[in-house]
């Protein structure tokens, strides 16, 4: 009977390891685009590959301001409007109560696009997920238009973005999915770090005119200590994160419920 147990349990645990196969296929993707995103952001003429750049740059800022936004409805605000532009945006919220409130809020856009691309990787795990996950981020960003974004350059974005993760999530192989998302979340993951150091400013200044104190700035005067302890504390959370998402992607699968009771047996 053990006999028996252990050869049923081996055959169902063997799998053909198959040297194409979209687990593989995403491993790769996973790697490749860490050292392509890296790779980008360490080209010493960037005015020659700004257009390779760009569509990134724009996806990290909708989900920053995104963050902000989101953030707010959680703690009881009011997400009125957002605002985007070529090289930057801004959320308009209010209502937020007290002072952890704001920094909460500050920190939700500063953290938003790593809270993502974790996601994103750990939704990578599985193809069908993957996919699910491509049609939801493509039903927000739709979503998104019709609520909050108020500018033709966020409308443009906004759609493009939509539209894409729709097809892929609808007409895409599921593996082609799987590969997409995990592109897709390592550039959000990444973004935080390759933002031209935002986190260590205590001022900004947006394309609509406005100027005021950074998110961490703004942490920092409602929770005290310095604006770059609090872009070192949101860096390093995003680092977490962003290892958390690889972690739940790269972990070993665990046998099917029925294998483990035939090796139990």
């Amino acid at each position: 009977m053990a006999g028996g147990a252990a050869a049923v349990y081996s055959s169902v645990m063997e799998k053909p390891r198959v040297p194409g196969s979209p687990r593989r296929q995403a491993a790769i993707v996973l790697v490749g685009s860490i050292a392509i995103t890296l790779a980008m952001f360490l080209i010493p003429s960037p005015e020659h590959t700004w257009w390779l750049l760009a569509p990134f740059r724009w996806l990290h800022i909708y989900v920053h301001e995104f963050g902000h936004g989101i953030a707010a409805l959680v703690v009881g605000g009011q997400f009125d409007r957002f605002e985007m532009y070529t090289y930057s945006g801004l959320a308009h919220t209010r209502g937020t109560g007290g002072a952890f409130s704001q920094a909460f809020v500050s920190a939700g856009g500063l953290c938003g696009p790593a809270v993502v691309g974790g996601a994103f990787l750990a939704a990578g795990r599985r193809p069908g997920l993957a996919r699910l996950a491509l049609a939801a981020f493509g039903g927000f960003m739709a979503l998104s238009l019709l609520l909050w974004t108020r500018t033709p350059f966020g409308w443009g974005f906004g759609a493009a973005v939509a539209a894409l993760s729709l097809l892929v999530a609808l007409r895409a192989s599921p593996a082609h999915a799987q590969i997409v998302l995990v592109f897709l979340g390592v550039q959000l993951a990444l973004s935080v770090y390759t933002g031209g150091g935002y986190l260590f400013v205590d001022q900004v200044q947006i394309q609509n005119g406005y100027s005021g104190a950074s998110d961490t700035q703004q942490m920092a005067s409602a929770l005290g200590g310095t604006y770059w302890f609090w872009g070192i504390l949101c860096a390093a959370f995003s680092a977490l994160v962003l290892l958390a998402g690889v972690w739940g992607y790269l972990k070993p699968a665990r046998a099917p419920r029925s294998a483990r009771l035939v090796a139990a047996a």
